[in-house]
């Protein structure tokens, strides 16, 4: 699987999560700091702005759990061969 098809699995996942949870449609922060829920658009900027570096962090691990997992398929796949070789000699 490449990089593009498991971005694509990520960010539909991603959607769908979001799309099934409850969370508030806009946000501000006061000039004491305090969040309030009822104001502009900062909430869902900051929101995509969450979800696009989790999407591109999931993306990377997914790829190096792939290419770990390639590996240790391929250690294992030479391990017999290397015992048989040895044997016969």
């Amino acid at each position: 699987m490449d990089k593009e098809q498991l971005a694509k699995i990520v960010a539909d996942k991603i959607d769908a999560a979001l799309q099934a949870s409850d969370h508030p449609k806009k946000f501000f922060i006061t000039a004491n700091g305090r969040g309030v829920t009822d104001g502009g658009d900062l909430y869902n900027a900051l929101l995509k702005d969450v979800l696009g570096v989790v999407s591109v962090a999931l993306v990377d691990i997914f790829q190096e759990l792939a290419a770990a997992s390639a590996r240790s398929a391929e250690k294992q796949a030479a391990k017999p061969a290397d015992k048989i070789a040895k044997g016969k000699r």
